[in-house]
């Protein structure tokens, strides 16, 4: 049986687009275990995917060195005695554990002065294999080979069990179409559609019958509050409230997704729902919303995208003139297939 490492990335939305890739792993190499390196804080979207075997929890916070912690998980891993280790972030120190550990074929892009640690070091084509999740999948392939296309999309499934466990716990129903928004986004402010534009498609949609949830992380719990204060105090803030299962679990109940370009953003494409995905800073085309249920609204201003974490000419157009009109145009069309 072929034992794979992949050491995964720490974003969410990143670690969503892993998926294809470890599908295609499963086919070249039948039978074979999976386990995934992984921040705590994507082990449970990690452990929902069937492909995968083990999560084992990376320890280290982000942009930390630790090479003597490193080199320790190392030796505890040589153990498992793993044939490959696919390393997808492409930072130095990400591709320590797997030498330390004597993993016999180390696989990534070449990178940060890595051609020491990988020695399946591979010269990414960005031209060739524009989308993340193409360029991860390219590294589920032999050396030379292009990925499989169609590229299978990431999905994400939750039973009707799973759905009414969490309803029932924050009490909330179905009963009315609900909207879900995603109003953060973990990169920066950049990439956040204003509170009150937030705001103002939450009146429009409750007027129309819409339940309204907030859905994001503790630190999303201010935005969140702005929308509530702005005339939307029958909207329910769930920021902060969930662990990642249960977020899952409330987007997979949604009739419509709002989110701006986030992990939260991904998984819904992911749980095939009816999606508007705001773009400002960053680009559709690079990190889509992987489904055809999803809208993908941004303006083309020549300032954008510039993939900052705040707007670096401080007027924030890019956000400031996708106007809450302009974003509720959308809604008849995407939901006139329910």
């Amino acid at each position: 049986m072929t034992k794979i490492l992949v050491i995964a990335p720490s974003w969410v939305g990143d670690a969503m687009l892993v998926q294809p890739m470890l599908a295609r792993l499963k086919q070249r190499h039948s039978g074979a275990q999976i386990d995934l390196l992984a921040p705590p804080w994507t082990a449970a979207l990690l452990r929902q995917m069937p492909e995968v075997h083990e999560v084992i929890i990376n320890p280290f916070p982000h942009g930390a060195l630790k090479p003597l912690a490193r080199y320790r998980l190392g030796r505890q891993l040589r153990e498992k005695k793993y044939d490959q280790a696919i390393v997808l972030p492409n930072s130095l120190k990400s591709a320590l554990v797997p030498l330390f550990a004597d993993i016999p074929l180390r696989t990534g892009f070449i990178g940060e002065m890595r051609h020491g640690l990988l020695n399946d070091a591979r010269k990414l084509d960005k031209q060739a294999l524009p989308l993340m999740v193409e360029r991860f999948a390219q590294l589920a392939e032999a050396p030379g080979n292009d990925i499989q296309r169609p590229l299978a999309r990431p999905q994400l499934h939750v039973s009707s069990a799973e759905k009414k466990n969490v309803l029932d716990k924050l009490g909330l129903t179905t009963e009315r179409p609900v909207a879900v928004f995603c109003p953060g986004a973990e990169y920066g402010p950049a990439k956040r559609w204003p509170a009150p534009y937030f705001a103002e498609l939450a009146q429009r949609l409750r007027e129309r019958g819409y339940t309204v949830w907030l859905v994001g992380s503790s630190k999303d719990k201010e935005i969140a509050d702005s929308i509530i204060a702005l005339g939307n105090s029958a909207c329910h803030n769930l920021c902060g409230a969930t662990d990642l299962a249960d977020a899952i679990a409330l987007l997979s109940c949604a009739d419509l997704v709002v989110s701006n370009d986030s992990g939260l953003m991904h998984l819904a494409a992911a749980l095939d729902r009816p999606m508007l995905a705001l773009y400002g800073s960053s680009s559709p085309q690079f990190t889509p919303p992987l489904s055809d249920r999803a809208q993908v609204i941004k303006l083309d201003l020549p300032c954008s995208p510039c993939f900052k974490r705040a707007c670096p000419l401080g007027h924030f157009n890019c956000m400031m003139q996708l106007t809450p009109e302009r974003v509720a145009q959308y809604i008849p069309d995407l939901l006139s297939d329910l």
